[in-house]
């Protein structure tokens, strides 16, 4: 019996033994594979590229090119702006314009018509003065006088500012310059249609006609109006 429990308990330590070495090498082992797994874990999260890297490339350029045009958008409202008001600016300044043309732009006619105005008005005055003297010869020669310088005058100043008159005694009837009053018979050296007397004349400012010329236009004796 003794000896049966003797040869019991070696064969008890050695379960012991091994049980405590399994154990031990369990401790062992699981510590060491966690921290490779740790390990390796971390590695390899530390060689995968981060989620959020930031705008790529293609959206830098967008933003960029949107910078860009925004500039030139602001760039062109400015000069666009200016433009409006620069052009505001030459209209007012042509209406301006415009309207002191209309205001006296007759100014050198109107000057010179003055002129005009004070030999009519000596002539007058020098007509009252020989009138209540009696000498009606002398009055009418200075009468003549006065009105041929007023008449020459009235040729200058309208030679200058280019108001022609029309006497179209001898033209052929023309509808765009001459008034028809009535037709006469054509005398001797007047010939049908042409004009035979001029009742009133017509006047051309440089070329362009103002007043037509009042006529009358010759016809064969049975056409006669």
């Amino acid at each position: 019996m003794a000896a049966r429990s003797l040869w019991a308990v070696p064969r008890r330590a050695q379960r012991l033994v091994a049980s405590g070495a399994a154990s031990c090498s369990r401790e062992w082992l699981y510590p060491f594979s966690t921290a490779t797994q740790r390990t390796t874990g971390e590695d390899c999260s530390s060689e995968d590229p981060p989620d959020d890297l930031g705008p790529s490339l293609a959206e830098r350029a967008l933003r960029l090119k949107a910078v860009k045009l925004e500039k030139e958008v602001q760039d062109l409202t400015v000069r666009y702006q200016r433009a409006v008001a620069d052009s505001e600016n030459i209209r007012r300044q042509t209406q301006r314009c415009v309207e002191d043309a209309k205001m006296f732009g007759i100014q050198s006619f109107c000057k010179d018509l003055v002129e005009v105005a004070d030999i009519l008005e000596k002539t007058t005055e020098c007509i009252s003065k020989e009138t209540e003297s009696g000498d009606q010869k002398l009055t009418l020669e200075k009468v003549f006088r006065g009105l041929s310088l007023l008449e020459a005058k009235l040729k200058s100043v309208f030679a200058k500012h280019g108001l022609e008159k029309m006497t179209p005694i001898g033209d052929n009837y023309d509808p765009h310059e001459h008034e028809l009053i009535c037709h006469v018979p054509a005398g001797v050296g007047v010939q049908p249609g042409t004009v035979a007397l001029v009742r009133q004349d017509g006047y051309k400012l440089q070329g362009r006609i103002i007043r037509l010329a009042r006529v009358e236009v010759a016809v064969e004796s049975q056409r006669r109006l």
